[in-house]
């Protein structure tokens, strides 16, 4: 599982036009769901999500978590973070988890998210999305499940 935090001072994700999710504050969390995850693995990426201490506090360390900070979470599905572009030209995604084991791993994720009391909003799984963001900071964080293995 791979998830690339980006700090944001607001954030959204429109399909067709229409929002489907917004936050003012927080994280956007684009998620890669691999085919060797587990509900182990989910569980443990949403809560180093959570509590990740990668906002300010009033010295201007980052020592504060989202939770912290009152933010929300934005959580987008992208299986393109799964890539493998070491041959050729064309990327391969063969390390993907196939769409009925990653939407419910990525809901998992922000089930899990919500259960620290966080407000989670989401694109739609599988989707054409438009996400736009003001990065805060530029603060970007790659949480990867095999850095732990």
């Amino acid at each position: 599982m791979k998830v690339i935090l980006q700090r944001s001072r607001q954030a959204q994700v429109s399909v067709e036009e229409r929002i489907t999710g917004k936050i003012d504050f927080g994280l956007v969390a684009l998620v890669g769901i691999a085919e060797s995850d587990s509900e182990q693995t989910v569980r443990a990426l949403a809560d180093k999500t959570a509590m990740l201490r990668i906002f300010s506090d009033e010295h201007g360390k980052m020592n504060r978590s989202v939770i912290d900070v009152g933010g929300g979470v934005l959580a987008i599905s992208q299986f393109t973070l799964l890539a493998d572009c070491r041959k050729g030209r064309r990327p391969a995604f063969t390390g993907a988890a196939k769409p009925e084991i990653a939407r419910s791993l990525y809901e998992l994720y922000m089930d899990c998210l919500r259960c620290h009391g966080l407000i989670v909003e989401a694109g739609i799984f599988a989707a054409d999305m438009k996400v736009s963001l003001t990065n805060d900071g530029p603060v970007t964080i790659i949480l990867d499940s095999s850095d732990w293995s």
